[in-house]
C-alpha cells in the first residue's frame, strides 16, 4: 500500500512519519499542493534497496557478458561470487 501524506505532515509530524517508514519499510510519498514532491524512507530500507539494485545490475552485467561470449565460470567461482553478492546484500539489512 502507498502512503502519501502533504509535505505540511513531514513538519507537524516528523516522529510519526519516521515511525510510519520504519514499521512498514515502505517509502512515504509527500505531496505539494496535490503533485508528487519527495518521496521519504527508513534508512535500512534504503540500504536494501540499494544492495538489491547493485545485485541486480551485477547479474544482469553478467548475463549480458555470457550472452556475448565471456570468459564462463566454474560452479565454485559462482557459488563464490553468490556468497558474497548474499552477504553484501544481508549487511544492507543490518545498518
Amino acid at each position: 500500500m502507498m502512503n502519501i501524506k502533504p509535505s505540511a505532515a513531514i513538519r507537524k509530524n516528523y516522529n510519526e512519519i519516521s515511525e510510519l517508514c520504519k514499521r512498514s519499510g515502505e517509502p512515504v510519498y509527500l505531496t505539494k499542493n496535490g503533485e508528487g514532491d519527495l518521496v521519504v524512507m527508513d534508512i535500512e530500507a534504503f540500504a536494501r534497496r540499494e544492495s538489491m539494485l547493485r545485485l541486480r545490475e551485477n547479474l544482469v552485467a553478467a548475463e549480458e557478458g555470457r550472452l556475448s561470449g565471456k570468459k564462463d565460470y566454474s560452479i565454485d567461482e559462482v557459488s563464490n561470487m553468490m556468497k558474497d553478492a548474499i552477504k553484501e546484500v544481508l549487511d544492507g539489512q543490518q545498518r
